[in-house]
């Protein structure tokens, strides 16, 4: 039996066994009107089988307001979570995530709600997780990966980002950066989540360490980034200066707990 937009490809096991039976795809917004029609009409029509929960972060532009019109039209799969203000990407996703645990979500999913990351390859994130692995990265960076309609500066500053963190925290991980991802439950219950404050892509690889610190496996699949049609990126100085800054003191500490003999859980 095929599942829906899997491109024919057969479950790995019985549909009750699987852990993305039960998945939530959680897609944070900060003035995303325009987007956030098309990304939710996207993963419904290639994965009607998974829920989608919007954290918006009172949005200024209605984003919050239209999402709200949205669940109305499919109550069922389909949720809302307001904040206060504009928090940042990492607490958003960290609200998300306990939204998803407190309900019994066996999989949850980081996806831009700009579309450059793209629900018609869902479905290899979600193979992966149902084929054991812990964490699942859709990568730029790896064999089949691709970059569509991005200037060359940001291609050159990811790029470096993800051989600065690679190279310092000795891990073997091409896109670590990644905003495109999947973790089984077990993952986000072991993670203290209460004790991230990073931001920016800083999150993404603050919490690939910490997965990979706790003996998760770590995996990444291709995926094809395409920039976004609308609006406007949320990256700046100050993401790019934290995560310098983080992941510079990581590797050290990291370093230094293995000359030492200690484990590098945080």
């Amino acid at each position: 039996m095929s599942l829906p937009g899997d491109s024919g490809q057969q479950p790995v096991q019985g549909d009750q066994e699987r852990p993305s039976a039960r998945t939530l795809v959680i897609i944070p917004t900060y003035n995303e009107r325009e987007n956030l029609p098309l990304i939710v009409r996207r993963v419904q029509q290639a994965r009607p089988d998974v829920h989608i929960l919007v954290v918006d972060d009172a949005s200024p532009d209605g984003t919050g307001e239209l999402a709200d019109e949205l669940a109305q039209a499919d109550p069922e799969r389909l949720h809302v979570m307001h904040r206060a203000g504009k928090g940042g990407l990492g607490a958003a996703y960290v609200a998300g995530f306990g939204w998803g645990l407190d309900r019994g979500y066996a999989v949850l999913v980081e996806m831009d709600a700009d579309g450059s990351h793209p629900p018609e390859q869902l479905h290899r994130l979600l193979d992966a997780i149902d084929r054991g692995a812990d964490l699942v990265i859709g990568s730029r960076y790896v064999k089949g990966g691709e970059v569509c309609n991005w200037p060359r500066r940001r291609l050159i500053l990811s790029r470096t980002a993800n051989t600065y963190s690679r190279i310092l925290l000795g891990v073997d991980i091409h896109d670590i950066t990644a905003g495109y991802r999947a973790y089984r439950r077990e993952v986000l219950e072991k993670i203290d989540l209460s004790t991230i404050d990073s931001k920016g892509y800083c999150f993404q690889i603050d919490l690939t360490w910490r997965s990979i610190n706790h003996g998760f496996e770590v995996v990444e699949v291709p995926i094809t980034f395409t920039e976004r049609e609308f609006g406007q990126s949320k990256m700046s100085g100050s993401n790019i200066r934290e995560a310098m800054v983080k992941v510079a003191q990581w590797g050290i500490r990291g370093r230094l707990n293995r000359v030492r003999g200690v484990g590098a859980q945080r």
